[in-house]
């Protein structure tokens, strides 16, 4: 079986803010060609690097960013580059570029120049403010997306006279490039009902701005501004801590408490069970709780009678029990209870995980020129009749452009010649 996106042929000229979107279509099937500078992208340069050696074949960055994708190397500062690249392009569905603004312009290479000699391609262009308005020239890393789109204001601690904080990796370019993936979809769908190509102008401060969950709307209905909260939702109204150590020294997220008195129960034959439950001081509330007429709510905690007190002992218990046992036992107590409840779990922790595992999501993907295979991760989505896979690890610096080449018509004396003179 082949990849949903089998039949579309995609030119990618990205290094480090649109590479995701090439690996996305790549891992779904798409002919993804990476046109790189004779020297490589940048993200060749990035470590980790494989068994901690630099190398442009060896960055653990271009490793995961280009899964699937075919590689080849062409110089398209030069006149004698772009006339190659243009030929790619003639035979392709999409186009996608993050190159600096105005750049594919001055090279010739904007939409106006590409879409006469393919009438049906589709062009994607990543640039992070867009192409028009008073800020379409500025330019952005990750770090100033995140913060000025928006996340970062929602990310942090209840300290607040502690700085916001960036999620690791390229979270803003990956975010940019999931909305590049959808529009560029999109598009191949009003392509096929009526044959005609565009233009897709991805803003990228804008992705971070329409993806900071709820803060963005909370402003423009009503006008209130949201808080970050150590390893909680950001919101306007402050919640309770969640996350709590557990007996071995391992985090775990409470998640909201329960309310109903089934399940209030459920946490007094818990303590129970542990044989903890005389050592602790407030399990009486639980035992009232737990046979009480009716669920605990939002506005009888606010209100601040008996039911708030229930509520906090519930919340105690939950974190008195967390110390009792190790985290994984907690996770697994909790949501045997019916209980919404998490295990705060390391990169290697979620690999490991059975349950993971079992799904697929660790993916074998071997480096035959290393004679070694690695794990990486899936996709997080099954599909049962055009599957999802890394068809390879991502290409070697050049590796394919004699093949890509050769196939686009450029003959051997052609390649020699622009060989010679370091355009490829």
């Amino acid at each position: 079986m082949t990849g949903p996106l089998a039949d579309l042929r995609v030119i990618e000229l990205c290094d480090e803010a649109g590479s995701w979107a090439g690996k996305l279509m790549a891992d779904l099937g798409a002919d993804v060609i990476k046109v790189e500078p004779p020297g490589g992208v940048r993200t060749r340069q990035y470590p980790p690097f494989y068994h901690d050696e630099p190398h442009p074949d060896r960055s653990l960055v271009f490793w995961h960013s280009n899964t699937s994708k075919r590689g080849i190397t062409l110089d398209v500062t030069t006149v004698e580059g772009r006339a190659v690249l243009r030929r790619l392009i003639a035979d392709a569905d999409i186009f996608i570029e993050d190159q600096a603004p105005g750049r594919m312009a001055e090279w010739a290479l904007d939409y106006p120049d590409l879409s006469p000699a393919n009438p049906k391609l589709i062009m994607v262009s990543l640039t992070p403010f867009g192409r028009s308005g008073p800020r379409s020239q500025e330019q952005a890393t990750d770090l100033t997306l995140i913060a000025g789109g928006g996340p970062a204001w929602s990310c942090g601690y209840d300290d607040h006279s502690l700085p916001p904080v960036r999620g690791g990796g390229n979270q803003g370019y990956q975010t940019a490039c999931h909305w590049a993936v959808t529009t560029a979809l999109i598009a191949v769908v009003h392509r096929d009902f009526t044959g005609e190509g565009q233009h897709m102008d991805v803003n990228m401060h804008a992705a971070q701005n329409v993806t900071t969950e709820a803060a963005s709307y909370t402003w423009l209905v009503a006008k209130q501004t949201v808080q970050r909260q150590t390893g909680r939702h950001a919101s306007v109204i402050p919640s309770e801590p969640v996350q709590v150590l557990a007996g071995d020294g391992r985090y775990v997220t409470t998640g909201f408490a329960p309310r109903r008195p089934s399940q209030i129960a459920t946490i007094v034959a818990w303590l129970d069970d542990l044989g903890i439950k005389e050592q602790y001081e407030q399990w009486p509330l639980l035992e009232l709780g737990a046979h009480m007429d009716h669920d605990i709510t939002m506005a009888s905690i606010a209100e601040g009678g008996e039911d708030a007190m229930i509520f906090g002992a519930v919340r105690a218990a939950l974190v008195f029990i967390a110390e009792h046992i190790t985290a994984y036992e907690f996770f697994i107590g909790t949501q045997s209870r019916d209980m919404q409840c998490g295990l705060i779990y390391s990169p290697e922790d979620t690999i490991d995980d059975r349950h993971i595992r079992e799904r697929g999501f660790a993916t074998e993907v071997a480096h035959p020129e290393l004679g070694a295979s690695f794990i990486y991760p899936g996709a997080p989505y099954t599909m049962s009749a055009s599957p999802w896979a890394i068809s390879r690890r991502a290409p070697l610096l050049g590796e394919h452009t004699t093949e890509v080449l050769t196939a686009a018509g450029v003959s051997p004396e052609e390649q020699q010649r622009l060989r010679a003179a370091g355009v490829l």
